[in-house]
């Protein structure tokens, strides 16, 4: 049986063609460049919305994953199980647990990146018996194509071991596609970052890694907190650090969560690596590092802050610049004590330029002046973000550029324990001073219970926020989107539910991961 990384309750963590569909997607005539999320190229925008604890042929928690065309042209849904996909389905795979959308193969379809971190590799030595590796992982890649996922290119599978696309030795508990980033950089070259969270360095336990491949060709490159590119990588690998945990990118940076990175004697305090896609014997150039300990940053690094739990990019053009070569990222602290109110949570938005320079921009939590809300113990705020910029080629302003912040272990009354809920902010700006909050019953579906946490799972597209509620009474589990400029508690406009619009009835944690 497969153990769940970190082996806490989710409040903590919190802690080649044929592919089957409801209805086929119609073909289109080809795969036109410039609109994302859009598998089988007819220009209209698609959904992949993951399940990592659905049943699948009688195997517990193998996971799925269900896509819905845009323009009501059916929907398919993928698994081990679906024909051309490598491999099997068995129990505790999780397949989906993380996902990412880009397009690999620059034909114009995009395709989808699939994370199944708790995938057992078996290895045979020459000498002797097959050995099983648990929760080795591995990543699939689904390409688009104008029929639809499955009827193009044959699926493509990373992992590691001798002769295979990634380098490495398979091991225990890797956790390879935990977390995935992926997009094109602002020279054009497709990127796809694969975070392996649980990768021993050395003898150094769960140190962590992140496997870099870039372009149509994959060049694969091993980053991680012990070598030296064009300047060293911040930190050091120790036990525990968990680099690649999480996962951010624009065209321009790619940021990595070290959560669990011990500051002086606060273990588990947290940290960040920011990186360039500038190239240095094809891996990405280091930049910066962030914790609290610095001067520059809010804060004071304390034991199970988890800075870096969550990260969330966008790109960023200041007013007077002609062009967009900044970013602006988001990091999630959900840890964060203030004052007394242990485990409240917090973000904090920092400001990337091209070289080095990182400047804090904002400290974000439910006390902040002008917020919904009142920050309480256990909400744990920043545990999960999104963001935008809908216009990314403009100069960036509040209104155009947007962070989601999930408090899953939000409750409103006794009864309504950890249901959680969503706060969305400006990234410019102060963030109160255009706030709004949606939840359960409040905006979030009609259904309001005990252990929905929502906020566990959001997902951003340039015109809709997705908030996923993958857990609570089966009824309720569902995937809203939003308008990103949604007032307090306002309507969705659009939900996606098991047993309807073509998704399969059932489901186990339907809306885990959206995007």
């Amino acid at each position: 049986m497969r153990a769940r990384w970190l082996g806490v309750s989710a409040a903590c963590v919190i802690a080649a063609g044929g592919l089957s569909a409801a209805t086929p997607a119609a073909a289109a005539v080809a795969c036109p460049l410039g609109v994302e999320s859009d598998f089988n190229g007819d220009g209209q925008r698609d959904v992949a919305i993951a399940d990592p604890e659905a049943t699948v042929v009688g195997q517990a928690d193998a996971g799925a994953v269900h896509v819905v065309y845009g323009g009501g042209k059916g929907t398919v849904q993928l698994s081990q199980d679906s024909p051309g996909a490598p491999g099997a389905p068995e129990d505790g795979d999780r397949f989906g647990h993380s996902l990412a959308v880009y397009d690999a193969n620059l034909d114009g379809c995009s395709d989808l990146v699939v994370g199944i971190p708790y995938e057992d590799l078996s290895v045979t030595p020459e000498s002797g018996e097959a050995v099983n590796h648990r929760d080795a992982g591995l990543v699939q890649i689904y390409y688009g194509a104008p029929a639809g996922l499955g009827t193009g290119p044959a699926v493509k599978e990373l992992l590691e071991g001798e002769g295979k696309p990634l380098a490495g030795v398979i091991e225990h508990e890797d956790w390879i596609g935990y977390s995935l980033a992926a997009g094109k950089s602002s020279s054009g070259v497709p990127f796809l970052a694969v975070g392996a969270p649980g990768e021993d360095i050395g003898t150094i336990v769960d140190a962590g890694a992140v496997y870099y491949l870039s372009g149509t060709a994959m060049t694969k490159v091993t980053v991680h907190q012990d070598i030296d590119v064009a300047g060293d990588v911040p930190g050091v690998a120790e036990q525990d650090d968990r680099f690649g945990f999480s996962l951010a990118a624009t065209p321009t940076h790619l940021a990595v969560g070290v959560p669990g990175e011990a500051v002086g004697t606060a273990t588990f305090a947290g940290g960040v690596a920011v990186f360039s896609h500038t190239l240095v014997s094809d891996s990405p150039r280091p930049l910066a590092g962030l914790a609290q300990d610095q001067e520059t940053i809010s804060g004071e690094a304390e034991t199970a802050d988890r800075f870096g739990t969550a990260l969330a990019m966008v790109p960023y053009r200041p007013s007077g610049a002609s062009s967009t070569t900044e970013s602006l990222l988001a990091v999630g602290v959900p840890g964060e004590d203030l004052l007394a109110t242990v485990d409240a949570g917090a973000v904090q938005v920092f400001r990337l330029n091209a070289s080095t320079t990182v400047t804090q921009t904002a400290w974000v939590d439910q006390n902040t002046e002008g917020m919904e809300g009142v920050a309480e113990a256990g909400d744990f705020f920043g545990q999960q973000l999104a963001a935008v910029n809908s216009t990314p080629n403009a100069t960036s302003t509040a209104t155009t550029t947007r962070v989601a912040i999930g408090a899953p272990g939000e409750e409103w009354q006794q009864e309504d324990l950890d249901k959680g809920g969503v706060q969305i902010a400006p990234m410019i700006g102060p963030p109160g001073a255009d706030d709004h909050w949606v939840d359960p019953g409040y905006g979030v579906g009609d259904v309001v219970g005990p252990r929905m946490y929502t906020g566990l799972s959001l997902g951003s597209a340039p015109s809709l926020l997705y908030v996923g509620v993958p857990y609570g009474e089966p009824g309720a589990r569902a995937v809203h989107g939003f308008p990103w400029n949604v007032t307090n508690g306002g309507a969705a406009t659009v939900s996606y539910k098991p047993g309807t619009s073509g998704i399969p009835a059932g489901g186990k944690a339907f809306g885990a991961v959206v995007k």
